[in-house]
Parts: structure tokens; C-alpha cells; sequence
């Protein structure tokens, strides 16, 4: 699979399942945004692929894999099952991916408070006054406190504290639509509702989710 296809197409496949189910809530989450916000509550990650060999500067494919779609957001979440429930292939980039079953997870917030250990499947991305940002970096932290903060606005809940980079994995740089994405994974921790821990792993960390960044394992 082309490295260009890892991110690039998941912005137009999520959109496009949204407009098959409700094209008034594509258009607006994508010119609006949510709730006056101009945050999109979509996360994406994929395709990934089970037992696919490692080679050096190539994304090898197998014949199972997943990819993962999820809002926090219940109207946008049902989209993205609805239009899931009627597909039987995805076009990812270059890549025919055919589906061969779907599972709705959901998640039921424990009712403590406290601290989370929660860590990333792909790459978070976070800038500071137009730089790329990577774990150890100056204002790492910062940003990533402000994306989950706002976050955290546009659901109305309380915003996290106490956040903590605990691992990092090697930068990743991806082009899309011509620019640089420069992230990586990480595992982080912090003290947070469990609402909001919920509503992030159907979001992700940092910014564009929508395009596939920041997946919360």
C-alpha cells in the first residue's frame, strides 16, 4: 500500500459515509464544525493489518485488517454505522478494502474519577505558532493540554489535568494534500472524568483526528 494512502483518503471516507446517511450533518460538520466550535468530534485509524510483514519504507497490507471510525458525538456516531451497515467495500486512496463484518463498540464510563493511562495508535500531531510539534519539544505539553481542553468545551465536560507524557515512539512524517503532517505516537497520562476519557478514544489526541491522527488505542 502506497505510504501516501496511510492518511490522505481518511478525510474524504469518513465524510463520504457521513453524506451517504445524512448529507445536511456531512456539510455542516465540515464547514461549521460542532456546537459553534470549529473542532470536528470524528476519529479515524486504519487500515491496519494483522500479521503483515515489516519492511523498511514500505506499508505491507495482509489479508485481515481493521479500520476504526468513531465520534463521541451520538448523532455522528450513528452516521458512521448506518452508512458502515450498507457498504460492503471501502475505497481507501489506491486500496479496495472489502468488509467482511463491522462491530459497534460501546464504551459504559466507570463512575470514578482519577488518573488514565491511555496510548496512541498512530501519530499525534500538534503545532505551535506554525512548527510541528514532537514529544520533549517546547510547548508539547502545553498544546496538548489546549486541544484537550477545547475538547472537552465542546462537550461540555470538565477538562483534564495533571497530563503527563509517560512513552514516545520515532517521528512519522505523512504528506497530505501536499503538506506535512510530522507526529508520533505516544502514551500519555492524566486525571480526567471518565466521560471525557470515553469521548476520547472515539476521538483522539490532537489535531486531525479526521484524518486519521492521534487514535486512541
Amino acid at each position: 500500500m502506497k505510504w501516501d494512502d496511510v492518511h490522505q483518503p481518511a478525510r474524504g471516507v469518513v465524510y463520504g459515509l457521513l453524506e451517504e446517511h445524512d448529507p445536511v450533518l456531512a456539510r455542516s460538520l465540515h464547514d461549521e464544525g460542532w456546537g459553534g466550535h470549529p473542532l470536528k468530534p470524528v476519529g479515524v485509524a486504519g487500515p491496519q493489518f494483522r500479521g503483515a510483514p515489516r519492511k523498511r519504507g514500505v506499508y505491507t497490507t495482509s489479508p485481515q485488517g481493521s479500520v476504526w471510525f468513531g465520534s463521541p458525538v451520538p448523532e455522528i456516531a450513528a452516521a458512521l454505522v448506518s452508512a458502515l451497515a450498507r457498504r460492503t467495500e471501502i475505497v481507501w486512496g489506491t486500496a479496495l478494502l472489502r468488509i467482511q463484518g463491522f462491530t459497534v463498540e460501546i464504551d459504559v464510563p466507570t463512575p470514578v474519577e482519577g488518573a488514565v493511562d491511555l496510548t496512541t495508535a498512530t501519530p499525534v500531531v500538534l503545532r505551535h505558532e506554525g512548527r510541528e510539534l514532537l514529544p520533549g519539544d517546547a510547548h508539547y505539553i502545553e498544546r496538548l493540554e489546549h486541544n484537550l481542553s477545547h475538547k472537552a468545551d465542546v462537550l461540555g465536560l470538565p477538562a483534564p489535568r495533571g497530563l503527563r507524557v509517560l512513552e514516545a515512539g520515532p517521528r512519522r512524517r505523512f504528506s497530505v494534500r501536499g503538506a506535512p503532517r510530522v507526529g508520533a505516537q505516544v502514551r500519555v497520562a492524566m486525571e480526567a472524568d471518565p466521560r471525557f476519557v470515553d469521548a476520547i478514544r472515539s476521538w483522539g489526541l490532537g489535531l486531525d483526528t479526521v484524518q486519521g491522527f492521534g487514535w486512541v488505542r
